[in-house]
C-alpha cells in the first residue's frame, strides 16, 4: 500500500476506527499524490515568480490561450476563470460560498464539524465517489423501493453492492421509518450498511415531515447502537423545493455527531437547486468527525477525483459562483420556487377534484419535480405506450402500477390537459383499445 494511503488510514483508525471499518478496498488504498503533477504545479503557482513551466496549459500574453470565437460569447468573464484547470477540489471561493449557503439554509448544521464541500461533476459523480470509497461486493445499500434507478448502476453494477429495499410509505401514507430501521438492522451480522436518504424523493416528490424526520434519525441511531456502521448519505438533489408539510432542511445536520458509527455524507449541487442542469456542478461534504478524519476523507476523495475526472469543469463553477454572489440571486430563485409550487398545487387540485373517477390514486407528494400515479385497473407500461402513440405525451412507467409525471417541465396552464390525456389513455387501455392510429 502506498505510504500516503497508509498515513490517511492510520489517521482515521486512530481518530475513529468505525469509519476505518466502513472504507471499501479502494477506499483504503486511495490517496491524493502530494508529490504529483498537481501538487507541484500548485506550489509553483505561489512561488515561481519568474517562469512557471509546470502545468499543461498554453498561455499567451500572460493569460490562458483561447479562441476569440469562444471568448466573444463569454466576454463577461476573465479568461483565467474559464480556461485554466479548476483545482481538483473545485474553486476555493465556490467551496466557501456553498458552505455558507448550506449553513444558512440548514440551521442544524451550524456548530457541527463538517468538511469544506468538495466540488463534484454534479450529483451522480458525488454518489459514485461514495460508492468507490465505501461500497464493496455484497455490502448493503438501504433505500426505499421507490427510488432512482441510477443507484443500482452506481452502487450495484459498478461496485457489487446489494440493494436492500423497504416500502417508502407506511399504512398511514407517511414515511416508513420502522421499515428503514428494520432494513438497517437486517445487516447487523455484516456490521455495515450504506443508507440513501433522497428527499425530495425521486420518483414520488415526497419529503417526510419534521416528526418523521426525527424518526429517521432515531432509526439510524438505533442501528448504530446495535453495532451497525452506517454510511448515511443524504442525496439532496432537489433540496429547497419543499412546498408544504415537510422538512425544510437536510437531515445531514441532525446526523452529524450523532454516533461514532454514523458517517453523514451530504451530496448536493446547483444542478436542480439553481436550475443549471447542464452545468454539472455538485458537492460532497462529510460531517460529524474530528478534523483529522475529515481531512483524511477529503484527501481520499481528491484521490478518487484525480483518478476519474482529474477536476471538474471550470467555466460552470465560475458561472455558479457569480450567480450565488449576485444581489439578485435570492429574488430570482424565490420567483422560480413560486412557479414550481404553483404547478405542484395545481396538480393536487386536479387530482383531488374527482374529475378522474377511481382510475387511479396518487402517492403523497409535497416537494421536488415529480409525482406518481398509482393506476388501479391497468398496466402502467401499456398506458405509457398509449400516451406516446395516441396522445403525444411522455411519462415514465415504474413497475406494473406506477406512472411518474414530471410537473416541473409543464406550464401550470397545461396540467389539466396533461391529466385529461392520461385519463383518456387509461380508459383506452381499460377498454382494450391499444391500437396505434395515424
Amino acid at each position: 500500500m502506498n505510504p500516503l494511503a497508509q498515513q490517511l488510514n492510520d489517521t482515521i483508525q486512530r481518530e475513529n476506527p468505525r469509519i476505518a471499518e466502513m472504507l471499501s478496498g479502494i477506499g483504503r488504498q486511495i490517496y491524493f499524490p502530494k508529490d504529483g503533477i498537481l501538487s507541484q504545479s500548485a506550489e509553483a503557482k505561489t512561488k515561481a515568480n519568474v517562469y512557471n513551466a509546470t502545468i499543461g496549459i498554453a498561455t499567451e500574453n500572460g493569460t490562458p490561450m483561447h479562441l476569440q470565437v469562444i471568448q466573444d460569447k463569454l466576454s463577461a468573464f476573465n479568461p483565467k476563470d474559464i480556461y485554466e484547470y479548476a483545482p481538483p477540489a473545485g474553486k476555493p471561493e465556490l467551496r466557501t460560498v456553498w458552505r455558507d449557503k448550506m449553513l444558512k439554509e440548514n440551521p442544524s448544521v451550524v456548530g457541527k464539524a463538517i468538511s469544506l464541500p468538495i466540488v463534484t461533476n454534479a450529483l451522480t459523480h458525488g454518489l459514485s465517489i461514495v460508492a468507490d470509497l465505501f461500497a464493496d461486493t455484497d455490502d448493503a445499500v438501504v433505500l426505499p423501493e421507490k427510488n432512482w434507478e441510477n443507484y443500482e448502476l452506481t452502487f450495484g453494477i459498478r461496485r457489487g453492492a446489494v440493494m436492500v429495499e423497504y416500502p417508502l410509505y407506511n399504512e398511514q401514507n407517511r414515511f416508513n421509518a420502522a421499515g428503514l430501521r428494520d432494513a438497517i438492522l437486517s445487516q447487523k451480522d455484516k456490521g455495515k450498511a450504506i443508507v440513501l436518504l433522497n428527499f425530495p424523493n425521486n420518483p414520488t416528490g415526497y419529503t417526510p415531515n419534521a416528526e418523521d424526520g426525527r424518526a429517521i434519525v432515531a432509526a439510524i441511531k438505533d442501528a448504530a447502537e446495535a453495532g451497525v456502521n452506517v454510511v448515511a448519505v443524504t442525496d439532496d438533489a432537489y433540496f429547497g423545493l419543499f412546498f408544504e408539510d415537510s422538512l425544510k432542511e437536510s437531515l445531514f445536520g441532525h446526523l452529524c455527531g450523532l454516533h461514532e458509527r454514523i458517517l453523514p455524507i451530504k451530496v448536493d449541487g446547483a444542478t436542480k437547486e439553481e436550475y443549471v442542469w447542464g452545468f454539472r456542478v455538485g458537492f460532497i461534504t462529510y460531517g460529524g468527525q474530528s478534523a483529522g478524519t475529515l481531512a483524511a476523507l477529503e484527501q481520499k476523495t481528491l484521490g478518487i477525483v484525480r483518478a476519474t475526472i482529474s477536476s471538474g469543469p471550470h467555466p460552470s463553477q465560475t458561472f455558479v459562483l457569480d450567480a450565488l454572489k449576485s444581489p439578485e440571486f435570492e429574488a430570482q430563485k424565490a420567483e422560480k420556487f413560486a412557479i414550481m409550487k404553483g404547478r405542484a398545487n395545481r396538480v393536487k387540485e386536479l387530482l383531488d377534484s374527482g374529475k378522474y373517477g377511481n382510475e387511479w390514486s396518487y402517492y403523497p407528494f409535497n416537494s421536488g419535480y415529480f409525482m406518481c400515479l398509482k393506476l388501479e385497473t391497468v398496466d402502467a407500461e401499456a398506458v405509457r405506450q398509449r400516451l406516446l402513440s395516441q396522445y403525444g405525451v411522455g411519462t415514465i412507467a415504474l413497475g406494473q402500477t406506477d406512472l411518474r409525471v414530471a410537473f416541473s417541465c409543464m406550464e401550470e396552464s397545461q396540467l389539466e390537459d396533461l391529466f385529461d390525456r392520461i385519463h383518456s389513455a387509461v380508459l383506452d387501455v381499460k377498454a382494450g383499445n391499444t391500437a396505434v392510429t395515424k
